[in-house]
């Protein structure tokens, strides 16, 4: 791991605050990545929906890891001296050394932070047993400290987002496991699916740890959020929705009434080939 990779890496630690959240539009390509930037992110994350749909996947664990590597270099390239945390979903790989195997190759990219998942896909879900999950957190710290990196864990669980178990008890299920992930060596919790004041303030002062939450349409603003504790504010593939629901009306007007007002507050083409051009 470069100098320059292990400053990037302390700054991504570093802009975890409490009550003073980093937030992550999560960008799926390179020209993305420096629209963000130009924005004013002082960080970049990938979503995995986002780059999955981008390299011609459906979300969930289906993508070819080789191609979702490849999508994160060109991010990070593009980033510049922007820190890059990268979606690995739930580590594309079916035991924890395989989860620190892959970890590795995530560090070759030049990715200073990852988000494990405690979702798995399949029948065999809809979360995987907490001491699975919790080993194979422990494998990734394991495979990033061995390479010398001060790799961000963000341990991401869906208790919230697949609704797992009696509501009453899902407050209390996503500490457990929280607290699990922290002790396996995770820096961050992300918990999906929590959108409520009391519940995110909540979890903020009962995870002893920077929590990250997913925001978008009916969550709270950003800057409310930060009055809860939160630390971290992903936008998750918003963005990518966003966009490819621009796509859709601009090409369903063309090939409709044959008309261009979709397209006519597009970027121009000189912004974008600039933006690109280093």
């Amino acid at each position: 791991m470069t100098s320059t990779q292990q400053d990037r890496a302390r700054l991504l630690h570093e802009l975890h605050r409490p009550g003073d959240p980093v937030l992550l539009a999560n960008v799926w390509d390179a020209a993305g990545a420096r629209l963000v930037a130009a924005a004013g992110a002082a960080a970049l994350a990938t979503a995995s929906a986002s780059v999955s749909w981008t390299l011609g996947y459906p979300d969930g664990d289906r993508a070819d890891l080789a191609e979702v590597l490849a999508q994160t270099a060109r991010i990070v390239r593009a980033a510049g001296a922007l820190p890059v945390t990268a979606d690995l979903e739930s580590g594309f790989a079916e035991t924890a050394a395989g989860v620190g195997a892959n970890i590795a190759a995530l560090l070759a990219t030049g990715a200073v932070g990852v988000n494990l998942e405690d979702g798995r896909p399949g029948p065999d879900g809809p979360l995987r047993p907490v001491e699975e999950a919790a080993a194979r957190v422990a494998a990734a710290r394991a495979a990033a400290d061995a390479a010398g990196a001060g790799l961000f864990v963000n341990a991401r669980t869906d208790v919230f987002l697949l609704a797992v178990g009696d509501p009453a008890d899902r407050l209390d299920h996503a500490v457990a496991r929280a607290r699990a992930y922290l002790a396996a060596g995770a820096d961050g919790i992300f918990v999906p699916g929590v959108t409520d004041p009391a519940t995110v303030a909540a979890l903020a002062g009962a995870v002893p740890a920077p929590l990250n939450v997913l925001a978008g349409p009916g969550a709270p603003a950003v800057p409310e959020l930060a009055k809860l504790g939160v630390a971290r504010v992903s936008l998750g593939p918003g963005l990518a929705r966003a966009a490819y629901a621009a796509l859709r009306l601009a090409a369903e007007e063309a090939y409709g009434p044959g008309t261009y007002g979709r397209i006519a507050d597009g970027l121009g083409y000189q912004e974008l080939n600039a933006l690109l051009t280093d």
